[in-house]
């Protein structure tokens, strides 16, 4: 008996190749776009390893968690790592990517988080490229996160080496990621004798044996249903249109912060600014004597299918993720998310008078309608 996920036609170079092209597209880069067979921590890893050694100095951007497995991957190669870390409650400046600069002028490596879904803020990447491209540092962007939330424009603002997957935003599978690499990040990772070569994590293996060959022949077989299912994605994106997908998540966004501000019962934005959050994901902090991850048990119950979540390690105590991404960046899905949670916020011992679920659904109601 055939079976469509499994009987499927041999995925060849030419089709590969094509999907590739359709992420530059997606990406507005003439830069190499290379496909990688894992999730989104392989690419960037492996950009890392590619790039750094002994003798680099890497300003090490820390805005989340994953700033911190970033540091911890650059020392291991041997890089003088210097961190930049910020209140997870905010974003990074380029006035103090300026001042590292200014302090440390050695540094040769910067690798930065674009959006945080984990800690729900996103930093100016535009703004801190420009500082980076005038000390002529190689720049790495973790845009995991943001790519079809907000505008991702790697060679307009000097990223070298631009990691994205396709499980948040873009509504795709978990499985395949992809890096957009500059002449400037070949040349450094060909420069470096400890970058790996004929690995999984090699970025140059598939420059010098895929790229330069033509593309013609595949270094392995390819992950098919990932591969299908991202072209898939990218597919939905165009049809939808990326201005309309990034809107979607940017209401998604405005929506969920004004309808938790209306809903009261203690419970408000993670990150302070609004300029400041992520429009892949909204985190909420409890108010003092509520516990996050019993909240979202509490709101989970009617619901499971909800894009809730609570924080990771130190912050499941006291924080709530809401991630409206993807096929979650809908109107239905945040209504449902700020009612369950006022509901459980009702339920959890605080005063049922102090939250007002009729005030946060005509919150959410009033940003879509605006929008």
């Amino acid at each position: 008996m055939t079976h469509p996920l499994l009987d499927l036609a041999p995925l060849g170079a030419a089709r590969f190749a094509a999907i590739e092209d359709r992420v530059a597209r997606l990406l507005s880069t003439e830069q190499d776009v290379v496909i990688t067979q894992g999730e989104a921590l392989l690419p960037l890893e492996g950009c890392i390893r590619g790039a750094a050694q002994p003798g680099t100095t890497a300003l090490n951007v820390i805005t989340g968690p994953y700033g911190q497995t970033f540091g911890d991957w650059l020392r291991d190669c041997g890089a003088t790592v210097i961190d930049l870390a910020v209140p997870f409650h905010t974003a990074v400046t380029a006035a103090q990517v300026r001042e590292a600069f200014a302090e440390h002028p050695e540094i040769d490596f910067v690798s930065l988080v674009h959006a945080e879904a984990a800690t729900g803020n996103t930093n100016p990447v535009a703004e801190i490229g420009e500082v980076v491209r005038e000390h002529g540092a190689l720049f790495m962007l973790d845009a995991v996160a943001s790519v079809g939330a907000e505008p991702l424009l790697p060679d307009a603002w000097g990223v070298d080496l631009c990691v994205i997957g396709a499980q948040k935003a873009m509504g795709g599978p978990a499985g395949v990621s992809a890096v957009s690499v500059s002449s400037r990040a070949w040349a450094r990772m060909a420069a470096n004798p400890r970058a790996p070569r004929r690995s999984y994590l090699s970025l140059l293996d598939w420059k010098e044996r895929w790229i330069d060959g033509g593309r013609k022949a595949l270094l392995h077989a390819p992950a098919q249903l990932e591969m299908l299912a991202l072209e898939a994605c990218v597919e939905r994106i165009e049809a939808e249109g990326l201005d309309a997908v990034m809107a979607r998540h940017a209401t998604a966004a405005a929506a969920t912060r004004a309808g938790v501000l209306a809903l009261g019962g203690g419970l408000e934005p993670y990150v302070y600014e609004a300029g400041d959050a992520a429009p892949v994901a909204t985190t909420l902090r409890t108010p003092a004597g509520v516990d996050a991850s019993d909240l979202v048990t509490r709101a989970l119950a009617a619901d499971p299918a909800l894009p809730l979540a609570a924080g990771g390690g130190a912050l499941a105590g006291e924080m709530i993720r809401v991630n409206h991404y993807g096929p979650d960046a809908t109107r239905g899905a945040v209504h449902a998310s700020v009612a369950a949670l006022g509901a459980a916020l009702a339920e959890s011992g605080g005063s049922v008078d102090s939250v007002d679920l009729e005030a946060g659904r005509r919150a959410v109601t009033d940003v879509w309608a605006e929008t």
